[in-house]
């Protein structure tokens, strides 16, 4: 349950507390507020006040503070929790700076779209339909040229019961695909789970590791994205076997999510991935009901205390069908469109979607509007 949070409660004995903080009340003309405005890393997005939240298991408490105030209220919590707090703020301010793939700069001050490039049979969305090698480079081709700074190549579908695939088909999906896209100058990021194809991908030209399974699934995952110095996207999911949705039960699911996020984290760097290539995704739709990816949008700028850039996912997912009167997944473009608007506004730096034109274009308007606050 939760409960309001008061300066005073922070002196008190909280042995088993954690304490998250979330960049809310955004603001669109910063400049008018002197210095009682933050800006999200390199972003367009400023906020005004500080969600403080402290979680003992099941009880939560929390407080809406303007920037201003966190100094004081740091100051009132025990020392453990006061140098979280601190690293978390840094985590928020900091800048993320570029992604560099090869030849190629992301420059992530503005949300970037990362196209999904399905070569599987039984994806949700578009399954069976770049099965073919040739068709499916043609198609993202097509998806750079409408503004998809990344494709995403993935050859195992991962919905809800589909079946494990072997490694050595996917690799045959997926190897002539990434290699056609790369020699033609795509970024590409290969979404795979398992180091075979892992390696694969990357010997065949890609230069990002989307995991799903934030490296847990398959042991020798670390060790490939270390040897390699490429960025890994660490998505939370439930379950890091074969069916990744498999026991997804919360009691406070933003906070549960940030929680393994965060573990995933401190691993991946203890374990010499550069904190810089990390990017993290909270996983919605995975192991999650409507309310939960309900939660985790609403709270998604929590995510930026980790001080990574924060992948963000909704296109075409159930959720939006749930919303509305069960619309199928060819259907669900409003609903996308919409979740990812809102993701921008919350700083998110990736967006991952399958309909490129439509998303660019709304960020293209959320773009126009930035500048016109922070200009007019």
């Amino acid at each position: 349950m939760f409960q309001p949070l008061t300066k005073s409660d922070l002196g008190k004995t909280w042995e088993d507390a954690r304490v998250y903080l979330r960049p809310t009340c955004f603001v669109d003309r910063p400049h008018e507020l002197d210095e009682s405005a933050l800006r999200i890393a390199d972003t367009m997005v400023w906020f005004a006040a500080w969600h403080v939240s402290l979680r003992d298991n099941d009880m939560v408490k929390s407080a809406i503070i303007p920037v201003c105030e966190l100094d004081d209220w740091i100051a009132a919590m025990p020392d453990r929790l006061a140098e979280t707090a601190r690293v978390q703020r840094a985590g928020v301010t900091r800048p993320r700076g570029n992604l560099q793939l090869g030849e190629r700069t992301i420059r992530l001050g503005e949300p970037q779209l990362m196209g999904i490039l399905n070569v599987t049979p039984d994806s949700f969305s578009d399954g069976g339909k770049h099965v073919d090698a040739a068709a499916a480079a043609e198609a993202g081709f097509a998806m750079g040229a409408a503004g998809a700074a990344i494709i995403d190549v993935g050859g195992e579908s991962t919905r809800p019961g589909a079946p494990l695939v072997w490694e050595g088909d996917e690799i045959k999906r997926i190897e002539g695909v990434v290699a056609a896209l790369a020699k033609g100058g795509v970024a590409v990021s290969i979404d795979t789970r398992k180091a075979a194809v892992m390696e694969a991908a990357l010997a065949a030209g890609a230069r990002i590791v989307n995991d799903i399974s934030a490296l847990r699934y398959d042991d020798r995952a670390m060790d490939v994205v270390v040897q390699a110095g490429c960025p890994v996207v660490l998505m939370h999911a439930p379950s890091a076997k074969s069916d990744p949705h498999e026991g997804g039960t919360y009691s406070h699911v933003l906070f549960e999510v940030y929680d393994m996020l965060a573990e995933r984290v401190t691993t991946c760097v203890a374990a010499g991935i550069d904190r810089t290539k990390i990017i993290v995704d909270p996983g919605l739709g995975f192991g999650k009901g409507v309310g939960e990816n309900l939660t985790l949008v609403n709270g998604l700028a929590l995510f930026h205390t980790l001080g990574c850039p924060i992948l963000f996912g909704a296109s075409r997912k159930r959720m939006i069908g749930a919303l509305d009167n069960e619309a199928p997944a060819d259907q669900r473009l409003g609903g996308t469109v919409a979740l990812h608007y809102q993701a921008a506004a919350h700083g998110a730096q990736l967006l991952r979607v399958h309909d490129i034109a439509e998303n660019r274009q709304a960020l293209r308007v959320w773009r126009g509007l930035r500048d016109a606050a922070l200009t007019a």
